[in-house]
């Protein structure tokens, strides 16, 4: 696969760089672009002609797919995009995070607060007690009887397996031994032979 990334950068500079993929690159103003990042790898500068305009490589808050296509009818995915470069006109402030707060469309504006589960604020003290909980009950576990302990090894062996029922004896039935003279009661019928 590709490494890919989004490029987001003002509209005055969007402009820019339109044109300059559109035109010929020796006959434009604007003939190079220019991308350096500093030794954090996450601050940096994007150059334009001669315009220099700071840029922060930021993670996305979820993953974006991309695809290309051949004939218009069968995509291709040719990579999994989780970082944007955000280039920013020079009265921007700085972003002081290293994750991007927003999505790349507008349903996804705000996504980490109004998507994503927060993680749970856990107090260490109910953390300790619990724990401390837990373990007296597997201690007075193991000083109960091994019989009842056996008794709950089988029961987790049976875990997911269906109760064999057991046959009911049949109240109509039969006895043979009480049956000693007379012919096999089988419901089969001579009258079918003749045919």
């Amino acid at each position: 696969m590709e490494e890919q990334f989004i490029l987001r950068v003002p509209p005055s500079v969007a402009e820019r760089i339109e044109r300059l993929l559109n035109e010929d690159p020796s006959s434009s103003e604007d003939g190079t672009l220019d991308l350096s990042f500093c030794e954090d790898g996450r601050s940096g500068t994007f150059m334009i002609g001669n315009d220099r305009f700071p840029a922060s490589l930021l993670d996305l808050p979820t993953i974006t797919e991309s695809y290309k296509t051949y004939d218009d009818s069968v995509l291709i995915k040719t990579a999994d995009i989780g970082q944007m470069i955000l280039v920013r006109e020079g009265s921007d402030n700085q972003p002081d995070m290293v994750e991007s707060r927003h999505g790349l469309t507008p349903p996804m504006r705000d996504v980490r607060r109004r998507r994503f589960r927060r993680e749970p604020d856990l107090n260490p003290k109910v953390v300790q007690r619990v724990e401390n909980d837990l373990l007296n009950i597997m201690q007075s576990r193991g000083n109960e009887a091994p019989a009842q302990e056996e008794e709950g090894e089988d029961n987790a062996r049976r875990v997911g397996k269906k109760a064999v029922p057991t046959p009911k004896p049949k109240v109509d039935a039969p006895d043979p031994a009480n049956n000693a003279g007379e012919e096999d009661g089988s419901d089969y019928d001579d009258s079918y032979d003749s045919a």
